[in-house]
């Protein structure tokens, strides 16, 4: 996300923001929010309001404290007015919204960070958008690679071959470096995942490599291991043909920071951010 498109949504969500008189308790309304997080109508982003608040029940907070029903009326046309549904939401709700909507949506991606720091610098939350993608390119690499395991499983292939598959398509990404390999040039322990440590650009090779292959063993109801070794092989190698076309080389790429510690540090942002939001008062003069 380019950082002109940043400051410009960040400056949008600052002048939503809301203060509750005499308390440090900031706040945005719901209907404020809507079309800013890229929802065209208010039944959808009910939908995600409604994941939010069973979210915050999940969590053991308490929903009130953060979610406040409200009426508010809006003038018609004719010049008269109708009352609408709204909600009050701390910067905590906002996070847990931002968190049950689209992450394609643009402003979905950003609104995430924004909410979930205290500070909202632009180099802090361009920073978090950064870590929030290694995150999400993680989890969309483990959903294709379960997914690849059910497919290969009903066409004869155990969890052995599973892995000698993903290690063959490693060496292909890799140039020639198994997955092993890989992980002693890194410094990974042997119990620890390779992924877990790749850069971004890499996490999202490896899972459209993966995801070609699990297109590929459908469509071509390819059975057993040897024809998944030599289908997901030459998706590594195509992936890797065009990573290099720009001049990239996966095994050249540094590692990052592990991915497990990364998750632990967003769900204790998480806790912390309920702390920092503060509660809304249980009466509210409107």
């Amino acid at each position: 996300m380019q950082g002109e498109i940043i400051k410009n949504l960040q400056s949008r969500f600052d002048a939503l923001a809301q203060r509750i008189p005499e308390e440090e308790i900031e706040f945005w309304f719901a209907r404020d929010l809507q079309e800013p997080l890229g929802y065209s109508r208010w039944e959808n982003f009910m939908t995600a309001i409604r994941r939010a608040i069973e979210s915050c029940q999940t969590t053991g907070y308490d929903p009130d404290d953060h979610f406040r029903g409200v009426t508010k009326m809006v003038s018609l046309g004719s010049g008269a007015e109708r009352a609408i549904e709204d909600f009050m939401l701390t910067r905590y709700a906002c996070y847990l919204i931002t968190q049950n909507g689209d992450p394609r949506k643009e402003p979905i991606a950003f609104a995430q960070s924004y909410f979930a720091i205290q500070t909202r610098k632009q180099e802090l939350i361009e920073a978090r958008i950064r870590l929030q993608d290694r995150l999400d390119a993680r989890e969309k690499l483990r959903a294709s690679e379960k997914m690849l395991s059910q497919n290969i499983y009903e066409r004869g292939v155990d969890d052995a071959g599973f892995a000698f598959i993903r290690s063959k398509g490693d060496a292909a990404l890799f140039g020639g470096y198994s997955t092993q390999a890989m992980k002693a040039k890194y410094g990974i322990i042997e119990s620890r995942p390779l992924a877990d440590f790749l850069p971004t650009l890499t996490i999202a090779a490896k899972n459209l490599a993966t995801e070609m292959t699990n297109h590929n063993v459908i469509q071509d109801d390819l059975q057993g291991e040897s024809e998944v070794v030599g289908e997901h092989v030459q998706n590594n190698l195509s992936v890797r043909e065009m990573l290099g076309a720009r001049g990239i080389r996966p095994e050249h790429l540094p590692p990052e920071e592990d991915v497990a510690k990364l998750e632990r540090r967003v769900k204790s942002e998480g806790k912390k951010l309920v702390k920092q939001s503060g509660k809304l008062p249980k009466l509210i003069e409107e």
